[in-house]
């Protein structure tokens, strides 16, 4: 079951595409971490997806590359993890010309996948599953998509200005 609306997120550490430590409680208000435009954390898309290089995956992360802006911000950061190595992430991400992180949940394998409730244990991959953080880190909207079934970038949209 997927972390719910109105719950803390998990925190996690992981790795990104260039081998760097992202800690989620870093982007919160509390933590002390990246700063919004009120000095209070950022706000976080929190995207999980399948696989690098697959063509639904490759689609929704160049769609979000293309209005990046609306995500990457001085309030707002996007943060994409799949089951893929740090490795393949970097090369995926050079290819396809994506400059915000894409995190490696490669080892233990999907174990933060796990923790917000979107791992497919026969596939051995992440659903597609996303979840809109305010700065204090509580999950305030999320959507759950099947693996073959591309997300709507305008939901996130509506959702990030609603906080």
């Amino acid at each position: 079951m997927a972390v719910e609306v109105g719950a803390l997120a998990p925190d996690f550490e992981l790795k990104d595409n260039h081998g760097r430590t992202v800690r989620l409680s870093d982007f919160r208000a509390a933590g002390g971490g990246a700063e919004g435009a009120d000095g209070g954390g950022k706000n976080v898309v929190l995207l999980f997806y399948p696989f690098a290089f697959t063509g639904v995956c490759t689609g929704e992360l160049c769609a979000l590359r293309d209005e990046l802006p609306s995500f990457v911000n001085e309030d707002t950061q996007l943060l994409a993890v799949s089951n893929d190595s740090i490795h393949t992430l970097r090369v995926f991400a050079e290819q396809e010309g994506l400059e915000y992180p894409l995190l490696s949940d490669f080892w233990p394998h999907g174990e933060v996948s796990r923790a917000y409730g979107v791992f497919d244990e026969e596939k051995g991959c992440a659903l597609r599953g996303t979840f809109i953080l305010d700065k204090e880190g509580i999950v305030r909207w999320s959507v759950l998509n099947g693996l073959p079934d591309a997300r709507d970038l305008g939901d996130y949209i509506k959702a990030l200005a609603a906080l």
